[in-house]
């Protein structure tokens, strides 16, 4: 029996998302079966079509009305964020998955979409044997004590600052 660990990757540095999509795919690479949620994000990228060819092994699951960071989180963002909670449970009690990725769980703490509490509940109730990754900026402190591994992204320097969009394959 393999044991799992707790990754968090969190800070203001681009990466985060992409880190966790590594694992994802790395991890379906060794035929293992994950289970990818995003919180706030509603919005298909490139990578979604990149899964879509692991299907049989990365289960997508989107639950948001996209990013709320600009605005005051309405009622549906809130119920969006509590359908992704129950998805996560769910697919961390299924026995179905190796790993499980919430990406941008911690945005949706950060913003009142989701309690901290809710999930250091679901760290502390996984099965050991599964690989649970939680990404966003901003990851509490009492989040980032629980997990394994903290990894956090630096911005140092971004072609953002000067003017550059998301561009196709390579941040969307």
């Amino acid at each position: 029996m393999r044991k799992g660990y707790v990754q968090v990757y969190t800070g203001n540095g681009k990466g985060k998302t992409t880190a966790a999509l590594g694992l994802a795919l790395r991890a379906a690479g060794a035929g293992m079966s994950v289970f990818l949620g995003q919180f706030i994000k509603e919005v298909k990228a490139s990578e979604h079509k990149a899964l879509g060819r692991f299907a049989d092994l990365i289960t997508v699951a989107q639950f948001g009305r996209g990013m709320c960071i600009t605005r005051e989180p309405a009622r549906e963002d809130i119920e969006a964020a509590r359908e992704g909670m129950r998805m996560a449970s769910e697919a961390l009690a299924s026995g179905r998955y190796d790993m499980v990725i919430l990406d941008e769980i911690n945005v949706a703490v950060s913003l009142g979409l989701i309690d901290v509490e809710d999930v250091l509940l679901l760290i502390r109730e996984r099965p050991s044997t599964i690989e649970l990754v939680l990404t966003g900026r901003g990851a509490d402190e009492r989040i980032m004590a629980e997990a394994d591994l903290v990894t956090e992204m630096r911005d140092i320097k971004h072609y953002w600052d000067k003017g550059v969009k998301a561009r196709r394959g390579i941040e969307k």
